[in-house]
C-alpha cells in the first residue's frame, strides 16, 4: 500500500511517521520550496504528546519545549478566576509541551528524512486537484515558485493535510467559499522578557471581546534565567469593519491593538511591555470552517486543518492533527480493507472534531473568563463570590472530556501503536 500525503505541517508528518512505524509506505508533497520555521508558539497537549512519544520523539520534545505546568485564567485586571496544574503535575503519565510551531514542525520533518528518506519529501510541490478512481487517487502539482505543472503522484489513498484553505477540500465542496471570521483579529508575537508565574505556566486573561494570552516556549532561554513568552492579543470588532484575508505570515501593526491594552499591568505581568518587546508582529483573523458532513472521497480523505479547521481556543489545533493522524494509520494498519479502514477514521474523528469545533465558537473552556466579565464587569474580591468552584471545575472538566484529554480516559485508554498490516 502506498499512501500520498498531500501537505508537510503537523498533521502530515506526523501520519508519514505513523504510516513508516506501521510498515505502510508514504510520501509526502508539501507546497513551499522549503520548511522554514515559521509561525509562533504552540501547545500540544498530553494526549498528542502521547502519541509523539509513541513514535519516539519524547527526548526532542523534551529537548525544545516548555513542559507547562500550569494554566491561569484572570480576567481583564489580572485577578485569578481559575488556576489548574497541567501535564505531568495533573496526573498524565505525558506532559503537556509550549513549543514554537516551526520548531515542532522541523522536528517532524528531520525524523521524516531521516526515517523515510529525503526523497519521501517533495517540495515546492502545491496541490491542484485530485482524480479517483477503484484502483486509488492521483494528485496534480505545479510548482509553487513557478506555477509551471509538475508530475502526478499516484497514491492507493491521497490524504489532504493542506491546511484550512485545502484545495482537495475545496474540490470536494467547491462552493463552500472562504473561512467563516468572527469579528475577532489576533495578534501574535514572541518576546524576551522576565519569567513570570514560575517560568512555566500559560496564562489567559481578559473576556471573549478582548483577551490576551501568553507562555513561554524556549527551554534554552529557561537556561539562561529568562523566558521567551509567545502572546497572542485579539479583539473583537463591530460589523461594520472588514479585514484582511488570515495569512500566517502577514505583518502586524501595534498601533491596531496596543492602545487598548496600555493599561494591563498587572504587577505580576506587563502586557504592554511583552507587547512592545516583540522582534515582530503577525496578525490575522480568527476564522475556521463549518463542519462538514463527510471527508472521505473514494479514494481520498481530509486530515487535520483541512478536514476540521477550528479557533484556536483550548489549545487543541495541533493536537487534533496528531490525534487524526495516528487513528487514520492505526486504523489502516489494522482494519481489513481500505474502505473499512477509512471508515472506521471518519467515524473515530469526525464527529469528534465537530464537537470541538463548535463548542470553541462558544469559547470553550475560556467561558470562565466570559462568566467573569458579564457578572463582575468591575472586578471581584474573591472569584466564588460570582462563580462557584463546582461551575469552574465542571467547565474545565466538560472540555476536556469533549477534547478527548480526560485525564483518567486518557491514562487507561489503548495505545494506537499498530506494526502489522493486514490491508
Amino acid at each position: 500500500m502506498r499512501i500520498v500525503i498531500v501537505g508537510a505541517g503537523i498533521g502530515g508528518l506526523t501520519l508519514a511517521l505513523s504510516l513508516h512505524a506501521a510498515g505502510i509506505e508514504a510520501v509526502v508533497y508539501e507546497a513551499a520550496p522549503e520548511i522554514l520555521p515559521l509561525g509562533v508558539g504552540i501547545n500540544v497537549l498530553p494526549h498528542a504528546v502521547r502519541e509523539l512519544t509513541d513514535l519516539g520523539l519524547a527526548d526532542r520534545l523534551a529537548d525544545n519545549a516548555i513542559a507547562t505546568q500550569a494554566l491561569m485564567y484572570a480576567n481583564k485586571f489580572g485577578q485569578e478566576i481559575w488556576r489548574e496544574p497541567r501535564g505531568r503535575h495533573a496526573g498524565y503519565h505525558w506532559p503537556q509541551y509550549s513549543i514554537h510551531r516551526g520548531v515542532l514542525q522541523l522536528l517532524l520533518f528531520n525524523a521524516v528524512r531521516e526515517r523515510l528518506g529525503a526523497k519521501a519529501v517533495h517540495l515546492d510541490h502545491e496541490a491542484t486537484g485530485v482524480e479517483t478512481s477503484p484502483d486509488g487517487a492521483t494528485v496534480s502539482f505545479r510548482s509553487k515558485t513557478t506555477g509551471a505543472p509538475l508530475q502526478s503522484a499516484h497514491g492507493d489513498l491521497v490524504v489532504a493535510c493542506d491546511g484550512i484553505h485545502s484545495a482537495l477540500r475545496a474540490q470536494f465542496y467547491p462552493d463552500e467559499g472562504p473561512p467563516v471570521w468572527n469579528r475577532r483579529v489576533l495578534w501574535r508575537g514572541v518576546t524576551e522578557s522576565a519569567p513570570f508565574l514560575g517560568g512555566a505556566t500559560m496564562v489567559m486573561a481578559g473576556h471573549q471581546d478582548m483577551k490576551f494570552v501568553c507562555y513561554p516556549i524556549d527551554p534554552k532561554a529557561a537556561g539562561r534565567g529568562t523566558s521567551t513568552i509567545n502572546w497572542i492579543a485579539e479583539l473583537r470588532f463591530p460589523d461594520t469593519v472588514e479585514w484582511r484575508r488570515e495569512d500566517w505570515n502577514r505583518k502586524g501593526d501595534l498601533a491596531d491593538f496596543l492602545p487598548r491594552f496600555e493599561s494591563w499591568d498587572f504587577g505580576w505581568l506587563d502586557v504592554p511591555e511583552i507587547i512592545r518587546g516583540a522582534g515582530q508582529v503577525f496578525e490575522y483573523p480568527l476564522v475556521d470552517r463549518d463542519p462538514v458532513d463527510r471527508w472521505t472521497f473514494g479514494r481520498t480523505t481530509l486530515l487535520g486543518d483541512a478536514a476540521h479547521p477550528m479557533y484556536p481556543i483550548g489549545s487543541n489545533g495541533a493536537s487534533q492533527a496528531v490525534l487524526d493522524a495516528r487513528t487514520l494509520a492505526y486504523d489502516l494498519a489494522t482494519q481489513p480493507t481500505l474502505d473499512a479502514a477509512l471508515a472506521a477514521y471518519e467515524s473515530a474523528r469526525r464527529p469528534a472534531t465537530s464537537r470541538i469545533v463548535l463548542s470553541n465558537r462558544g469559547n470553550g473552556p475560556e467561558q470562565v473568563m466570559q462568566m467573569a466579565e458579564e457578572r463582575a464587569p468591575n472586578g471581584f474580591s474573591h472569584v466564588h463570590d460570582v462563580i462557584g468552584r463546582e461551575e469552574l471545575e465542571a467547565t474545565a472538566g466538560e472540555y476536556k472530556k469533549l477534547a478527548g484529554f480526560d485525564r483518567e480516559a486518557l491514562n487507561n485508554r489503548a495505545s494506537l501503536v499498530a506494526t502489522r498490516v493486514r490491508v
